[in-house]
Protein backbone atom coordinates (compact mmCIF):
# COMPACT_ATOMS: atom_id res chain seq x y z
CA UNK A 1 0.00 0.00 0.00
CA UNK A 2 1.50 3.30 -1.08
CA UNK A 3 2.01 6.07 1.43
CA UNK A 4 0.18 9.38 0.84
CA UNK A 5 2.40 12.18 -0.41
CA UNK A 6 3.38 14.58 2.33
CA UNK A 7 2.57 18.23 1.79
CA UNK A 8 5.65 20.42 2.15
CA UNK A 9 4.66 23.66 3.91
CA UNK A 10 5.77 27.07 2.77
CA UNK A 11 9.07 27.91 4.47
CA UNK A 12 10.75 31.27 4.66
CA UNK A 13 11.34 34.47 6.59
CA UNK A 14 8.79 35.05 9.34
CA UNK A 15 10.45 38.10 10.91
CA UNK A 16 13.36 40.37 9.97
CA UNK A 17 15.11 42.91 12.19
CA UNK A 18 18.12 45.15 11.58
CA UNK A 19 20.70 46.73 13.85
CA UNK A 20 23.57 49.09 13.18
CA UNK A 21 26.18 51.20 14.96
CA UNK A 22 26.12 54.04 17.47
CA UNK A 23 28.05 56.37 15.15
CA UNK A 24 27.75 57.54 11.54
CA UNK A 25 29.96 59.52 9.18
CA UNK A 26 28.34 61.57 6.39
CA UNK A 27 30.28 61.05 3.18
CA UNK A 28 30.26 64.81 2.66
CA UNK A 29 32.72 64.92 5.56
CA UNK A 30 34.93 62.33 3.87
CA UNK A 31 34.76 64.27 0.60
CA UNK A 32 35.68 67.54 2.33
CA UNK A 33 38.66 65.90 4.01
CA UNK A 34 39.99 64.53 0.72
CA UNK A 35 39.10 67.67 -1.24
CA UNK A 36 36.82 65.96 -3.73
CA UNK A 37 33.33 66.59 -5.03
CA UNK A 38 30.73 64.95 -2.69
CA UNK A 39 28.82 63.88 -5.81
CA UNK A 40 31.57 61.28 -6.36
CA UNK A 41 29.96 59.44 -3.45
CA UNK A 42 26.29 60.45 -3.58
CA UNK A 43 25.96 59.99 -7.34
CA UNK A 44 29.09 58.07 -8.37
CA UNK A 45 28.67 55.11 -6.02
CA UNK A 46 25.22 55.90 -4.63
CA UNK A 47 26.16 56.30 -0.96
CA UNK A 48 25.38 59.12 1.49
CA UNK A 49 26.35 57.97 5.02
CA UNK A 50 28.27 55.08 6.52
CA UNK A 51 27.75 53.49 9.91
CA UNK A 52 30.85 53.47 12.13
CA UNK A 53 31.28 51.19 15.15
CA UNK A 54 32.16 52.71 18.49
CA UNK A 55 35.00 51.26 20.59
CA UNK A 56 32.51 49.10 22.52
CA UNK A 57 30.66 47.73 19.50
CA UNK A 58 31.35 44.80 17.18
CA UNK A 59 29.56 42.12 15.18
CA UNK A 60 28.31 40.44 18.37
CA UNK A 61 26.69 43.56 19.85
CA UNK A 62 24.89 44.35 16.59
CA UNK A 63 23.82 40.74 16.14
CA UNK A 64 22.55 40.49 19.71
CA UNK A 65 20.47 43.64 19.27
CA UNK A 66 18.87 42.43 16.04
CA UNK A 67 18.28 38.95 17.47
CA UNK A 68 16.86 40.40 20.67
CA UNK A 69 14.27 42.29 18.64
CA UNK A 70 13.21 39.04 16.99
CA UNK A 71 12.85 37.27 20.34
CA UNK A 72 10.94 40.13 21.96
CA UNK A 73 8.20 39.63 19.40
CA UNK A 74 8.32 35.86 18.83
CA UNK A 75 9.81 34.24 21.93
CA UNK A 76 12.17 31.27 21.84
CA UNK A 77 9.75 28.34 21.47
CA UNK A 78 10.68 26.06 18.60
CA UNK A 79 14.09 27.63 17.94
CA UNK A 80 16.61 24.81 17.68
CA UNK A 81 19.35 26.40 15.58
CA UNK A 82 21.22 29.69 15.30
CA UNK A 83 23.30 30.16 12.14
CA UNK A 84 25.68 33.13 12.35
CA UNK A 85 27.01 34.46 9.04
CA UNK A 86 29.96 36.85 8.98
CA UNK A 87 33.25 37.62 7.30
CA UNK A 88 34.34 39.78 10.26
CA UNK A 89 35.12 36.85 12.55
CA UNK A 90 36.38 37.58 16.07
CA UNK A 91 37.82 34.15 16.86
CA UNK A 92 39.40 31.41 14.76
CA UNK A 93 37.55 28.72 16.74
CA UNK A 94 34.52 29.96 18.66
CA UNK A 95 31.42 31.05 16.78
CA UNK A 96 30.36 34.64 17.40
CA UNK A 97 26.85 33.20 17.62
CA UNK A 98 27.66 31.53 20.94
CA UNK A 99 28.15 34.95 22.51
CA UNK A 100 24.82 36.05 21.01
CA UNK A 101 23.16 32.89 22.34
CA UNK A 102 24.15 33.85 25.89
CA UNK A 103 23.40 37.58 25.59
CA UNK A 104 19.82 37.10 24.36
CA UNK A 105 19.02 34.18 26.67
CA UNK A 106 18.42 31.36 24.21
CA UNK A 107 17.89 27.87 25.66
CA UNK A 108 20.84 25.51 25.84
CA UNK A 109 19.00 23.15 23.48
CA UNK A 110 20.03 25.22 20.45
CA UNK A 111 22.83 24.34 18.02
CA UNK A 112 25.04 27.29 17.02
CA UNK A 113 27.49 27.49 14.14
CA UNK A 114 29.28 30.21 12.17
CA UNK A 115 29.42 30.31 8.38
CA UNK A 116 31.92 32.15 6.19
CA UNK A 117 32.17 32.89 2.47
CA UNK A 118 32.67 36.62 2.13
CA UNK A 119 29.33 38.43 1.70
CA UNK A 120 27.44 35.31 0.57
CA UNK A 121 27.21 33.15 3.70
CA UNK A 122 23.92 34.52 5.07
CA UNK A 123 22.20 33.22 1.96
CA UNK A 124 23.79 29.81 2.49
CA UNK A 125 22.54 29.96 6.09
CA UNK A 126 19.01 30.80 4.92
CA UNK A 127 18.98 27.86 2.51
CA UNK A 128 20.38 25.52 5.18
CA UNK A 129 17.62 26.73 7.51
CA UNK A 130 14.97 25.96 4.89
CA UNK A 131 16.38 22.43 4.60
CA UNK A 132 16.31 21.85 8.35
CA UNK A 133 12.71 23.01 8.58
CA UNK A 134 11.64 20.92 5.57
CA UNK A 135 12.83 17.88 7.56
CA UNK A 136 10.97 18.99 10.69
CA UNK A 137 8.45 21.82 10.14
CA UNK A 138 7.98 22.27 13.90
CA UNK A 139 11.50 23.70 14.21
CA UNK A 140 12.52 27.32 13.75
CA UNK A 141 15.95 28.68 12.84
CA UNK A 142 17.57 32.01 13.60
CA UNK A 143 19.74 33.25 10.75
CA UNK A 144 21.89 36.17 11.85
CA UNK A 145 24.23 38.09 9.54
CA UNK A 146 26.53 40.70 11.08
CA UNK A 147 29.53 42.48 9.62
CA UNK A 148 31.67 45.59 9.59
CA UNK A 149 33.17 46.67 6.26
CA UNK A 150 36.52 48.27 7.01
CA UNK A 151 39.19 49.52 4.61
CA UNK A 152 42.42 51.48 4.91
CA UNK A 153 42.18 55.24 5.41
CA UNK A 154 42.59 57.01 2.09
CA UNK A 155 42.01 53.83 0.07
CA UNK A 156 39.57 53.52 -2.83
CA UNK A 157 37.31 51.40 -0.63
CA UNK A 158 37.15 53.82 2.30
CA UNK A 159 33.86 55.37 1.15
CA UNK A 160 32.22 51.93 0.96
CA UNK A 161 32.63 51.09 4.65
CA UNK A 162 29.65 50.38 6.90
CA UNK A 163 28.26 48.12 9.59
CA UNK A 164 24.97 46.33 10.25
CA UNK A 165 23.31 43.12 11.35
CA UNK A 166 20.21 41.42 10.01
CA UNK A 167 18.43 38.76 12.07
CA UNK A 168 15.82 36.51 10.49
CA UNK A 169 13.45 34.02 12.04
CA UNK A 170 12.99 31.24 9.49
CA UNK A 171 10.06 28.86 9.87
CA UNK A 172 7.13 27.12 8.21
CA UNK A 173 4.15 29.29 7.25
CA UNK A 174 6.22 32.51 7.28
CA UNK A 175 4.61 35.93 7.64
CA UNK A 176 6.99 37.89 5.37
CA UNK A 177 8.54 35.90 2.52
CA UNK A 178 8.19 32.29 1.40
CA UNK A 179 11.44 31.05 -0.16
CA UNK A 180 10.93 29.43 -3.58
CA UNK A 181 12.69 26.66 -5.42
CA UNK A 182 14.82 26.57 -7.50
CA UNK A 183 18.00 28.46 -6.70
CA UNK A 184 20.79 29.19 -9.14
CA UNK A 185 24.38 28.97 -7.86
CA UNK A 186 27.85 29.79 -9.14
CA UNK A 187 31.41 29.43 -7.76
CA UNK A 188 34.73 30.55 -9.22
CA UNK A 189 38.16 30.87 -7.59
CA UNK A 190 39.15 34.53 -8.07
CA UNK A 191 41.11 37.04 -5.95
CA UNK A 192 38.90 40.11 -6.17
CA UNK A 193 38.61 40.79 -2.43
CA UNK A 194 40.20 39.00 0.52
CA UNK A 195 41.53 39.54 4.04
CA UNK A 196 44.43 37.39 5.23
CA UNK A 197 44.53 36.46 8.91
CA UNK A 198 47.35 38.92 9.56
CA UNK A 199 45.35 41.96 8.38
CA UNK A 200 42.51 43.94 9.98
CA UNK A 201 41.50 45.51 6.65
CA UNK A 202 40.71 43.84 3.35
CA UNK A 203 42.66 43.79 0.09
CA UNK A 204 40.62 44.70 -2.98
CA UNK A 205 41.07 44.60 -6.73
CA UNK A 206 38.43 47.24 -7.44
CA UNK A 207 37.84 46.76 -11.15
CA UNK A 208 38.44 43.04 -10.85
CA UNK A 209 35.84 42.85 -8.09
CA UNK A 210 33.19 44.47 -10.26
CA UNK A 211 33.95 42.03 -13.09
CA UNK A 212 33.87 39.07 -10.70
CA UNK A 213 30.56 40.25 -9.18
CA UNK A 214 28.85 40.62 -12.55
CA UNK A 215 30.24 37.32 -13.83
CA UNK A 216 29.11 35.41 -10.75
CA UNK A 217 25.65 36.99 -10.58
CA UNK A 218 25.20 36.32 -14.28
CA UNK A 219 26.30 32.71 -13.79
CA UNK A 220 23.90 32.22 -10.88
CA UNK A 221 21.07 33.76 -12.92
CA UNK A 222 21.73 31.49 -15.89
CA UNK A 223 21.78 28.47 -13.58
CA UNK A 224 18.52 29.64 -11.98
CA UNK A 225 16.86 29.84 -15.39
CA UNK A 226 18.31 26.45 -16.39
CA UNK A 227 16.73 24.97 -13.24
CA UNK A 228 13.32 26.22 -14.39
CA UNK A 229 13.29 29.54 -12.56
CA UNK A 230 11.02 32.48 -13.39
CA UNK A 231 11.74 35.08 -16.05
CA UNK A 232 13.18 38.46 -15.08
CA UNK A 233 9.88 40.17 -15.90
CA UNK A 234 8.15 38.03 -13.25
CA UNK A 235 9.96 39.81 -10.40
CA UNK A 236 8.35 42.85 -8.79
CA UNK A 237 11.80 43.79 -7.50
CA UNK A 238 15.22 42.25 -6.92
CA UNK A 239 17.37 42.72 -3.83
CA UNK A 240 21.05 42.65 -4.80
CA UNK A 241 24.13 42.53 -2.61
CA UNK A 242 25.15 46.18 -2.31
CA UNK A 243 28.81 46.92 -1.55
CA UNK A 244 27.60 50.30 -2.81
CA UNK A 245 24.17 50.89 -4.26
CA UNK A 246 25.35 51.68 -7.80
CA UNK A 247 26.74 48.13 -7.89
CA UNK A 248 23.18 46.82 -7.65
CA UNK A 249 22.26 48.97 -10.65
CA UNK A 250 25.19 47.51 -12.64
CA UNK A 251 24.10 43.99 -11.67
CA UNK A 252 20.48 44.52 -12.64
CA UNK A 253 21.38 45.95 -16.02
CA UNK A 254 23.67 42.94 -16.55
CA UNK A 255 20.83 40.49 -15.86
CA UNK A 256 18.47 42.53 -18.03
CA UNK A 257 20.87 42.35 -20.98
CA UNK A 258 21.35 38.60 -20.44
CA UNK A 259 17.55 38.33 -20.56
CA UNK A 260 17.29 40.29 -23.83
CA UNK A 261 16.43 43.68 -22.33
CA UNK A 262 18.03 47.11 -22.52
CA UNK A 263 16.70 49.28 -19.65
CA UNK A 264 17.73 52.92 -19.30
CA UNK A 265 19.64 54.05 -16.19
CA UNK A 266 16.48 55.82 -14.98
CA UNK A 267 14.41 52.66 -15.40
CA UNK A 268 16.95 50.64 -13.43
CA UNK A 269 17.09 53.28 -10.69
CA UNK A 270 13.30 53.36 -10.35
CA UNK A 271 13.07 49.57 -10.27
CA UNK A 272 15.63 49.26 -7.45
CA UNK A 273 15.02 52.48 -5.48
CA UNK A 274 13.12 50.92 -2.57
CA UNK A 275 15.82 48.28 -2.06
CA UNK A 276 18.53 50.93 -1.73
CA UNK A 277 17.18 53.34 0.90
CA UNK A 278 18.79 51.73 3.97
CA UNK A 279 22.04 50.78 2.25
CA UNK A 280 22.61 54.39 1.16
CA UNK A 281 22.51 55.39 4.84
CA UNK A 282 24.32 52.41 6.40
CA UNK A 283 26.98 51.49 3.86
CA UNK A 284 28.28 48.04 3.07
CA UNK A 285 27.31 45.39 5.61
CA UNK A 286 28.74 42.37 3.77
CA UNK A 287 26.69 39.29 4.73
CA UNK A 288 23.76 41.40 5.91
CA UNK A 289 23.60 43.56 2.77
CA UNK A 290 21.04 41.57 0.73
CA UNK A 291 18.73 41.32 3.73
CA UNK A 292 19.12 45.00 4.58
CA UNK A 293 17.96 45.54 0.99
CA UNK A 294 14.99 43.21 1.56
CA UNK A 295 13.98 45.09 4.71
CA UNK A 296 14.35 48.35 2.80
CA UNK A 297 12.08 47.13 0.01
CA UNK A 298 9.35 45.89 2.33
CA UNK A 299 9.55 48.98 4.58
CA UNK A 300 9.54 51.55 1.75
CA UNK A 301 7.35 50.15 -1.03
CA UNK A 302 4.20 52.26 -1.31
CA UNK A 303 1.98 49.62 -2.87
CA UNK A 304 0.84 46.21 -1.67
CA UNK A 305 3.41 43.53 -2.48
CA UNK A 306 1.22 40.64 -1.34
CA UNK A 307 1.74 37.72 -3.68
CA UNK A 308 4.57 39.46 -5.52
CA UNK A 309 7.74 37.59 -6.44
CA UNK A 310 10.92 39.20 -5.10
CA UNK A 311 14.37 38.14 -6.24
CA UNK A 312 17.46 37.89 -4.03
CA UNK A 313 20.87 38.05 -5.70
CA UNK A 314 23.64 37.24 -3.26
CA UNK A 315 27.37 37.56 -3.98
CA UNK A 316 30.48 36.85 -1.95
CA UNK A 317 33.94 37.64 -3.24
CA UNK A 318 36.32 34.88 -4.03
CA UNK A 319 33.64 34.01 -5.35
CA UNK A 320 30.21 32.46 -4.74
CA UNK A 321 26.82 33.73 -5.92
CA UNK A 322 23.21 32.59 -5.64
CA UNK A 323 19.94 33.78 -7.14
CA UNK A 324 16.54 32.72 -5.84
CA UNK A 325 13.03 34.06 -5.46
CA UNK A 326 10.50 34.48 -2.70
CA UNK A 327 6.79 35.27 -2.54
CA UNK A 328 5.64 38.11 -0.27
CA UNK A 329 3.02 36.77 2.11
CA UNK A 330 -0.49 38.07 2.94
CA UNK A 331 -0.51 40.33 5.97
CA UNK A 332 3.21 41.06 5.72
CA UNK A 333 2.72 44.75 6.48
CA UNK A 334 1.66 43.97 10.05
CA UNK A 335 5.08 42.40 10.67
CA UNK A 336 7.24 45.21 9.30
CA UNK A 337 9.57 47.27 11.47
CA UNK A 338 9.75 50.41 9.32
CA UNK A 339 9.41 52.91 12.18
CA UNK A 340 11.81 50.95 14.37
CA UNK A 341 14.43 50.78 11.63
CA UNK A 342 14.07 54.45 10.73
CA UNK A 343 14.41 55.51 14.36
CA UNK A 344 17.51 53.34 14.83
CA UNK A 345 19.24 54.85 11.80
CA UNK A 346 18.23 58.39 12.79
CA UNK A 347 19.50 57.94 16.36
CA UNK A 348 23.14 57.47 15.31
CA UNK A 349 25.57 60.11 16.54
CA UNK A 350 27.25 62.01 13.71
CA UNK A 351 31.06 61.98 13.79
CA UNK A 352 33.40 64.61 12.44
CA UNK A 353 36.33 63.38 10.38
CA UNK A 354 38.87 63.71 13.18
CA UNK A 355 36.82 61.55 15.57
CA UNK A 356 36.24 59.00 12.79
CA UNK A 357 39.99 58.69 12.15
CA UNK A 358 40.65 58.17 15.86
CA UNK A 359 38.12 55.32 15.94
CA UNK A 360 39.51 53.82 12.75
CA UNK A 361 43.05 53.77 14.13
CA UNK A 362 42.05 52.24 17.47
CA UNK A 363 43.14 48.60 17.68
CA UNK A 364 42.81 45.91 20.32
CA UNK A 365 45.88 44.49 22.09
CA UNK A 366 47.03 41.10 20.86
CA UNK A 367 48.84 39.92 23.99
CA UNK A 368 45.78 38.98 26.07
CA UNK A 369 46.22 41.70 28.67
CA UNK A 370 43.33 43.41 30.46
CA UNK A 371 41.72 46.00 28.21
CA UNK A 372 38.55 47.95 28.96
CA UNK A 373 36.72 49.66 26.12
CA UNK A 374 35.40 53.20 26.44
CA UNK A 375 31.71 53.21 27.35
CA UNK A 376 30.13 55.03 24.39
CA UNK A 377 27.37 53.04 22.71
CA UNK A 378 23.72 53.66 23.49
CA UNK A 379 22.73 50.38 21.86
CA UNK A 380 21.41 47.51 24.08
CA UNK A 381 24.67 45.52 24.22
CA UNK A 382 28.32 46.48 24.41
CA UNK A 383 31.75 44.91 24.00
CA UNK A 384 33.24 45.54 27.43
CA UNK A 385 36.83 44.58 26.63
CA UNK A 386 39.41 41.83 26.91
CA UNK A 387 41.06 39.89 29.70
CA UNK A 388 43.10 36.69 29.72
CA UNK A 389 42.59 36.45 25.92
CA UNK A 390 38.78 36.43 26.39
CA UNK A 391 36.18 38.82 24.99
CA UNK A 392 33.64 40.22 27.45
CA UNK A 393 30.15 41.50 26.70
CA UNK A 394 27.43 43.10 28.76
CA UNK A 395 24.03 44.72 28.53
CA UNK A 396 23.95 48.51 28.66
CA UNK A 397 21.73 50.49 31.01
CA UNK A 398 19.84 51.60 27.91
Amino acid sequence: MSQPESVVPLIGIHDLALATSHYALPLTSLADHHGIDPAKFSHGIGQDVMSVLGPDEDIVTMAAEATGRILERNGTEGIRTLLFATESGIDQSKSAGVYVHQLVGLPQQVRVVELKQACYSATAALQFAVGLIARDPSQKVLVVASDVARYDLGSSGESTQGAAAAAMLVQADPALLAVENPAGVFTEDVMDFWRPNYRTTALVDGKGSIRAYLNAIGGAWEDYRAQGGAELSDFASICYHQPFTKMAAKAHRHLAVLSGGNPTPDEVAAYLADTMSYNRLIGNSYTASVYVALASLLDHHDGDLTGARVGLASYGSGSVAEFFGGIVQPGYRARLRAEEHAAMIESRVTLDHTAYEVLHKTTLPEDGREYLTARETARPFRFAGLGDHQRRYERTLG
